[in-house]
């Protein structure tokens, strides 16, 4: 498998199946330490996290701190109207800059494009904390979650009801077949998912020998 150090996660799309089952595994062990009273995991002692908001968040930015916290690392986490993003700096600029002070960063932001311009140009690993296309670690801990609750994250019939468009579709799609999962989704006519991501799934689909089917009401 190949190193995940120094990688951005982007998509779901940017892990392979054998990689998502890697992370799946790590999270399931540091939870199970953690709760067998190893409160502190330093794997990431003396790293910085850099969370940039665009958009408001609760859970994301929770989750995230208290993780990087508990593994050992410090986070600073700034709104884009703290940051001279606000004041027309270009995100190409922000990204060298930032680059140079933190090991990593997160970003919560509006439209996906400028999350890849930020990762174009960072020389730091840049994290998807969502973007208007796409949710990966909401994927991957809801994968998490359904691996806990029936005993394996492989060999399912995922069904999502709802808006097809979403982003957090769109990331626990890709995810539930790169893992081997029957997906269905019941969404309203006109709410499909994006086509590119679509397409991507079908692929993945294929090779894992699951199915995708879509029920539009």
């Amino acid at each position: 498998m190949k190193s995940l150090r120094g990688r951005d996660l982007i998509s779901i799309a940017d892990l392979t199946s054998e990689e998502l089952r890697f992370i799946l595994h790590t999270a399931a062990n540091f939870k199970e330490r953690y709760y067998g009273g190893e409160r502190v995991i330093p794997v990431l002692r003396g790293k910085t996290l850099l969370m940039i908001f665009q958009k408001p968040s609760t859970r994301t930015r929770i989750s995230f701190e208290v993780a990087m916290r508990q593994l050992g690392g410090d986070v600073i986490s700034l709104t884009w109207q703290e940051m001279q993003l606000a004041r027309g700096e270009t995100i190409a600029d922000t990204a060298r800059v930032i680059s140079r002070y933190v090991d990593g960063v997160a970003a919560r932001v509006y439209k996906h494009e400028d999350l890849i311009e930020l990762a174009k140009y960072a020389t730091i690993p840049v994290i998807n904390a969502l973007s208007d296309k796409e949710h990966p670690c909401q994927a991957i801990g809801d994968m998490l979650t359904i691996w806990e609750k029936k005993g394996r994250y492989s060999g399912l019939t995922i069904a999502f009801l709802g808006d097809g468009s979403d982003n957090v579709l769109h990331s626990l799609l890709l995810a539930s077949v790169k893992l081997g999962n029957n997906f269905r989704i019941a969404t309203a006519k006109g709410y499909d998912p994006d086509p590119k991501i679509f397409k991507l799934a079908l692929e993945e689909a294929q090779r894992n020998d699951v199915s995708i089917e879509i029920y539009r009401e």
